[in-house]
């Protein structure tokens, strides 16, 4: 008995795009039940009375799940809004045109990159996304930092919400905005100067980077916008939950009382804002009403390092940007710019 023959050519293609189709149907799956319950808890939180709000949990408990929800509800939209930012520059953008604009020296090319902020009023939350896909577009990795760290204090929505809180003339808003443009620009100086530039990457981010298709028609850009959209979601939400749920679980543990008492002194006034900064991870855009609650127990250094250093580093942004860097390299980070923002703060309340 003859067996049917079998084009070995058309079985070996179908065999390689099964494994493809299953793992894009898992992840469409698991996004969608991800993205379900975020909007189950948000309807719960926001529809339940004040007597069922609270589900029977103890305090910690309810202050914990009440601050975690909140810091993935404040943080979504930007989230969102900075991935088709980024699938907007790497898909639609047409090749070479963001990069001929830029200066040709490279000092001056950061600066401007930590200036396009002003043209995107997007938090730290979608600047990462965006900052992803400058590299994948061709930024060095200094450059996409220098904008990372720039754009969410120097977008026009933080600007305007901090001359709100704080008005214009005492100096919190000047100071604000002129050293968050120079701690941007000296970490992306430093890092300009480092030899293997692309070991301050994760490896999945290289495969990403090596992998990017920079070509294609109007219909292959549709269908690669929504392949990045489903990619750079399902790299972004896990973190976001995750730095969320840090956050949540700090400020249930640290007191704030504790916080307070420190404001008066001019050391730890800085030490302690920038802690709290770190802690809440509350979004650059309405940040300076949170700590304008602050201002009369704190003094003004410890009110500007907490609206410089948070921005820039928070649990929330460490879990998102540890999506493209190395632990080495958020360790480092995040020291460098503890160590500026502190600096500042100190030359702020002994400059009083």
């Amino acid at each position: 008995m003859t067996l049917p023959s079998v084009d070995t050519n058309e079985q070996s293609a179908h065999e390689r795009k099964s494994p493809a189709r299953t793992f894009r149907s898992k992840s469409a799956a698991g996004l969608s039940v991800g993205l379900a319950l975020v909007a189950l808890f948000v309807v719960v939180r926001v529809l339940a009375p004040p007597a069922t709000a609270t589900f029977g949990l103890p305090d910690a408990a309810r202050d914990f799940a009440t601050l975690s929800i909140s810091v993935v509800v404040e943080s979504l939209p930007f989230v969102f809004l900075g991935i088709v930012l980024s699938i907007a520059v790497q898909v639609w953008l047409p090749e070479g045109t963001l990069l001929r604009r830029l200066p040709r020296s490279p000092v001056l090319r950061r600066m401007v990159l930590s200036l396009l902020g002003m043209l995107l009023p997007v938090c730290e939350c979608g600047n990462v996304p965006l900052a992803r896909g400058l590299v994948v577009k061709g930024l060095t990795v200094a450059e996409s930092m220098t904008f990372l760290f720039a754009a969410p204090i120097l977008n026009p929505v933080t600007i305007v919400t901090t001359a709100q809180a704080f008005g214009w003339g005492n100096g919190i808003l000047a100071s604000r905005v002129l050293g968050g443009f120079f701690i941007a620009n000296l970490v992306g100086w430093i890092y300009s100067r480092h030899p293997r530039p692309q070991d301050l990457l994760t490896t999945r981010f290289q495969e990403t980077c090596s992998l990017a298709d920079r070509h294609g028609g109007p219909a292959g850009r549709v269908q690669r916008s929504v392949r990045m959209f489903s990619q750079e979601t399902r790299a972004m939400m896990p973190a976001l939950f995750i730095g969320a749920g840090m956050a949540g679980l700090i400020q249930v543990a640290v007191s704030r009382e504790v916080l307070v008492t420190l404001g008066g002194n001019p050391v730890w006034s800085v030490l302690a804002l920038m802690l709290l900064a770190f802690v809440v991870a509350i979004c650059s855009n309405v940040d300076a009403f949170f700590i304008l609650s602050f201002g009369a127990t704190f003094m003004p250094g410890g009110i500007v390092a907490f609206l410089v250093f948070g921005p820039m580093i928070d649990v929330k942004m460490l879990a998102l940007m540890r999506t493209t860097f190395t632990a080495k390299t958020l360790l480092q980070l995040s020291l460098l710019v503890a160590l500026c923002a502190a600096v500042l703060g100190l030359a702020v309340n002994y400059g009083h």
